[in-house]
């Protein structure tokens, strides 16, 4: 199951740097890293996309960059992840080199069969249970509504929002390649 670890310098535990974080991450052989730091200009998030790039990454683990495409691309990530409402992959397509992995949040069935539609490499499906690291307004979808989305598409959908240790088996039964998460990998 492919896992992803999602960056949150705002909900690391006291005394966690995120640099360190994402280090032991690589070291851990988390599948992909996507670099979620909303708060950060588009040059410290390139110097910390940049940072992360020559930490030592014996699994090969994939650095995502959270919304900013143009970021992505000048620092030489694997690919980027665009939030619901995002231009379509299909855009940014044209001017991202071939194997630039793009993927897209959704919330609903409907919007994951968009972002197949639109060319999304794959997409992050959530709420599957009540947020750890964050509030939302969206109900949880539960499983079934987990294996739902997974069943209407063909690209990778990853389970996304409470997911733990305990409840990502769950997860990968309803057919999930993988699981995104915030808290599950702050502390690890």
């Amino acid at each position: 199951m492919l896992r992803c670890y999602i960056t949150d310098l705002h909900s690391l535990p006291a005394g966690v740097a995120l640099f360190d974080n994402i280090a032991r991450n690589l070291t851990a052989g988390i599948e992909w890293i996507q670099i979620r730091e909303k708060d950060l200009s588009a040059r410290d998030l390139f110097d910390l996309t940049r940072q992360t790039l020559s930490l030592p990454n014996p699994h090969r683990s994939k650095i995502l960059v959270n919304t900013r495409v143009d970021v992505a691309l000048a620092a030489g990530a694997a690919g980027a992840h665009l939030p619901a409402g995002s231009p379509a992959p299909s855009v940014w397509r044209a001017l991202t080199p071939p194997g630039f992995l793009i993927g897209v949040s959704c919330h609903t069935v409907d919007e994951v069969r968009a972002a197949q539609h639109q060319g999304a490499d794959y997409a992050l499906f959530g709420p599957v249970f009540t947020p750890r690291s964050k509030a939302t307004a969206l109900e949880p979808r539960g499983i079934p509504g987990l294996a739902q989305a997974v069943r209407a598409v063909r690209i990778p959908v990853l389970a996304l929002g409470g997911i733990t240790a305990t409840n990502a088996e769950d997860c990968a039964q309803a057919g999930a390649a993988g699981i995104a998460a915030i808290s599950l990998y702050q502390s690890c």
